[in-house]
């Protein structure tokens, strides 16, 4: 499932991707491969989700395929097109954010994701919510997002009650 996923990413992003300025998207999908590498470093042990597939061997994978092609291509693509005004963006971010939750939820109905520790599809939307919010502020204000990035792990640290001798 998730090769055939990163397919389509790959397609999307020969497209519609803006390969002529990727070094200008480079450090925002430096920060979403770090948000990403935070999340299964510091969770190690109590994962809020945890990735199954029938081709790829475990979680670690599927993770890493998602690092290099699906969130490359989302760069490339949600912040490379990012429209002028607040009617087209919210319209871009409600796009983006649909097209990652029906993928979840498709994943999550087929036995490819599996929720723990209390997360759920609901938790999914706001996280998913977040990053799309999150992108655009990184390219233009990097030090503004790793701000509201920092407050938004603390928080969820603490509302899934993740004690520093839960992590690894």
């Amino acid at each position: 499932m998730y090769i055939f996923i990163n397919i389509l990413y790959l397609i999307a992003g020969f497209i519609w991707g803006d390969w002529r300025n990727w070094q200008s998207y480079y450090p925002t999908l430096l920060f979403f491969i770090i948000g990403d590498f935070l999340y299964n470093f510091l969770l190690y042990q109590k994962s809020m989700w945890l990735f199954h597939d029938k081709i790829l061997p475990n979680h670690t994978t599927i993770t890493l395929l998602a690092m290099v092609v699906t969130y490359s291509v989302t760069v490339l693509i949600y912040v490379g097109r990012f429209p002028e005004g607040w009617k087209k963006r919210t319209l871009w971010f409600l796009l983006w954010s649909g097209i990652y939750l029906v993928a979840e939820y498709v994943n999550s109905k087929l036995g490819f994701i599996t929720y723990h520790n209390g997360w759920s599809l609901w938790w999914s939307v706001l996280f998913t919510g977040i990053i799309f919010i999150i992108l655009p502020i990184h390219h233009k204000r990097p030090l503004l997002a790793w701000g509201i990035s920092l407050v938004i792990i603390l928080s969820l640290l603490s509302i899934f009650d993740v004690k520093i001798s839960d992590m690894k």
